[in-house]
């Protein structure tokens, strides 16, 4: 039962856990000002698992969600990300919640939250127990969502034909890609961990690399400079924009253009590419247009729990991209733990008495390092004496 924010309520003092509130819808925007030790107010039904990640990262005292963070509809992974690492979650805490003022301290007790004494709204705290049921309901939901997923499917099909078949409206770029590896970077799954993997293929390929939204400052972060940022610029910071790359706006086909105010308000070229489905849709189909040799993505989405968890009805139009961009496409998901635990401590061990044996043999080989091995050695004999003459109690 949600109550109204009049509502007076007793709240015993220290109880529960209290934080400085930050709110807001957008869970991505939240994350950028989140500090360790607030609480982040959120309006995510079906909380994705990017989202939870980042939201961990940041170290919040609790997360409350105005939404359900599991609507059944498919087995979604951020209520279980959370909750696993010691991240309070109350879930369905209805509007009221976003109506509490940004710098607020709040109260969680349970599944009540409490502005001052004022009882603001309570919800489901979420439990590793209730996670998991609430998870096994959803994966019954997962047939009606493929049916779904398949009709999304055709309708774009329909309506992005020209574009797929023949890349009828594709805009003209300066960069150069035809000829060359393009490495796509979007804010997904394990990317910051397979941009450190790819170190050696960057340095050596030197690819085109395109960020797709956010994924533009995980390339600033990891000490490269995007040479292309697509996408409707709703996550990417101003530094990125800033950079020097080209930028190319996501625009939609009803005239929409979300990221277009803010690039002109920064004063930075660009060009816009109209086009139905998602940004990294976008980035593919414009580098294989374009004639890039090879596209290599990072953080990407390829299953059919990673496109519902993504939220969007468009995330149907991936699948058909796949299709388009075909054999130049080569998925860098999850690469960073293909090496994990490959060497044993016993091989390290090994490994450097190998490399000791090896720079003995090589110094005995010169008469400098003769000398210094005698030297050495007499060093050793020395010590190994006075070491004996101590415990013998010698004076």
């Amino acid at each position: 039962m949600r109550v109204s924010l009049r509502r007076r309520a007793s709240v015993p003092t220290g109880a529960g856990l209290a934080g400085t509130a930050r709110v807001d819808p957008r869970t991505k925007a939240l994350t950028k000002r989140l500090r360790p030790g607030d609480v982040a107010v959120v309006d995510h039904l079906d909380l994705d698992r990017v989202s939870a990640e980042a939201l961990v990262a940041c170290q919040p005292a609790a997360v409350l969600n105005a939404a359900r963070s599991t609507s059944g509809r498919y087995p979604n992974l951020g209520p279980e990300i959370l909750v696993t690492a010691g991240v309070p979650l109350v879930d369905d805490l209805g509007p009221d919640v976003m109506t509490v003022p940004e710098g607020h301290v709040l109260r969680v007790v349970d599944g009540a939250v409490y502005d001052g004494e004022t009882l603001v709204a309570e919800g489901v705290l979420q439990t590793p127990e209730s996670v998991a049921a609430t998870m096994e309901e959803a994966r019954a939901g997962l047939s009606v969502q493929l049916e779904s997923f398949a009709a999304n499917t055709m309708d774009y099909l329909r309506r992005e034909r020209d574009l797929l078949l023949d890349g009828v409206g594709v805009p003209d770029i300066d960069t150069v890609i035809d000829g060359r590896q393009v490495l796509i970077v979007v804010r997904g799954y394990h990317y910051k961990e397979d941009l450190v993997t790819l170190r050696s293929y960057i340095r050596e390929y030197r690819p085109v690399l395109i960020g797709v939204d956010g994924g533009a400052d995980a390339i600033l972060d990891a000490g490269w400079r995007p040479d292309m940022i697509v996408g409707d610029m709703d996550s990417v910071s101003d530094r990125s924009l800033r950079c020097g790359a080209e930028i190319v706006v996501h625009a939609y086909r009803d005239g929409r253009a979300p990221g277009l105010a803010r690039v002109e308000q920064l004063g930075v070229p660009h060009v816009v590419f109209p086009a139905t489905g998602t940004s990294e849709d976008v980035a593919m189909l414009l580098a294989d247009d374009k004639g890039a040799e090879l596209i290599v993505a990072v953080g990407t989405h390829a299953t059919l729990v990673e496109f519902l968890d993504k939220g969007r009805a468009g995330m149907a139009s991936t699948f058909l991209t796949r299709l388009r961009v075909g054999g130049k496409l080569i998925d860098a998901k999850g690469v960073s733990r293909l090496y994990q635990h490959r060497i044993s401590n016993l091989q390290l061990t090994l490994l450097v008495l190998a490399g000791l044996f090896a720079l003995g043999v090589a110094l005995a080989s010169t008469a400098a390092g003769q000398t210094l091995l005698g030297l050495t050695g007499a060093r050793i004999d020395d010590m190994v004496s006075w070491v004996r003459s101590l415990l013998s109690g010698a004076p």
